[in-house]
């Protein structure tokens, strides 16, 4: 086993905590969030820093940044905080493209679904707008936001609605992975597909139990060899 390289997060620049970070706890989901300004118009960022925290209440979290030149909100954040409400879309493989376009920092007011060629559909539950194109897509109402310093937010949102392509979903709830076909967050610009899947069940403690004894004759077999 080779040594460690260890780092006091104490002694580092912001920039230089978030290169380990997002280099090491990958792949990421990617939320392309969907909002609406006070005016109605739509609005469409991606967020890696984003997750599934509870299901009872059924929680997502994203980690939204300001800008960087003058920590102001952006669309996303300034978003949600007048209207209370925003959408996760899931990105697959074949929006992929269309997520970068939504990356891209385009100024306030710019729709990034029509610029992306994405089809904007009117929420049930929100005025957020969800994404046709996309497999997944939770309507989300601001649960709490978190100010964990001057540049970066925390948003809990409850899930109020999912919207699954009917062929993904079966009728125990379960989600066809290879079919959902997600795309991961690496580091840097760096992204991965999830179609190289596998199943590890949980095992038992006597099911444990039974591996270890497994081994353990193993190793008593070849000693005796």
């Amino acid at each position: 086993m080779s040594g460690n390289t260890s780092f006091d997060f104490g002694t580092l620049s912001e920039r230089e905590k978030y290169k380990l970070l997002i280099g090491a706890v990958v792949p990421r989901p990617i939320a392309l969030v969907t909002t609406v300004d006070t005016q109605g118009r739509a609005n469409a960022a991606p967020f890696s820093f984003f997750n599934c925290l509870s299901a009872e209440p059924a929680i997502l979290a994203l980690g939204v940044e300001n800008r960087h030149q003058d920590l102001a909100f952006k669309d996303t954040s300034r978003n949600i905080r007048t209207t209370g409400v925003f959408t996760v879309n899931i990105v697959s493989d074949s929006i992929l493209e269309a997520m970068n376009v939504c990356a891209v920092p385009f100024e306030p007011g710019i729709d990034e679904l029509r610029e992306a060629g994405l089809t904007a559909v009117a929420g049930d539950k929100v005025a957020s707008p969800r994404i046709a194109e996309s497999p997944v897509a939770f309507e989300c109402r601001q649960h709490v936001t978190l100010e964990i310093g001057a540049s970066r937010q925390i948003v809990l949102g409850e899930v109020l609605a999912a919207h699954i392509h009917s062929p993904l979903v079966n009728d125990r709830l379960h989600i066809d992975p290879y079919g959902l076909d997600a795309i991961g967050r690496m580091g840097g610009h760096g992204y991965a597909r999830t179609r190289d899947y596998f199943d590890l069940p949980t095992m038992t403690v006597s099911e444990w139990e039974d591996v270890k004894r497994a081994a353990a004759g193993g190793v008593r077999k070849t000693s005796s060899n």
